[in-house]
């Protein structure tokens, strides 16, 4: 599902910029250690997927006057639509897949799904 999302994604990005994308979106502009520690990415991760996601013009990166090696990272309006197109193309992959299930089969996935997550609480 991985490859036919990123096929069909527009913009030169994968998985982990589009979580960095939903983080800034969801909580405003955060510094790139702040979104490493709350996504789970190393530091040298975390700088190349902000320099992606600056030079598609997805986020900016925004400098505090009184100390300018204080740099927080901002969605753009770009980003956003990035963001919007990776909720469709995720919700017709989604489709797709589950299309081949009767209700009652979606119904038993999803029962199975939330014990999963349960147990692991």
């Amino acid at each position: 599902n991985i490859v036919r999302f990123t096929k069909k994604f527009p913009y030169p990005i994968g998985i982990s910029p589009i979580l960095v994308l939903q983080e800034l979106k969801v909580n405003g502009p955060k510094k790139q250690i702040e979104l490493a520690g709350m996504l789970g990415f190393t530091k040298g991760a975390m700088t190349s997927i902000a320099n992606k996601l600056a030079a598609n013009d997805l986020v900016v990166r925004i400098y505090d006057e009184t100390d300018r090696r204080t740099i927080q990272l901002d969605i753009t309006d770009e980003g956003r639509n990035a963001l919007k197109k990776a909720a469709e193309i995720g919700e017709q992959i989604y489709l797709d897949l589950f299309s081949a299930l009767t209700a009652e089969e979606i119904e038993t996935y999803l029962a199975l799904q939330k014990k999963l997550i349960q147990h692991k609480e």
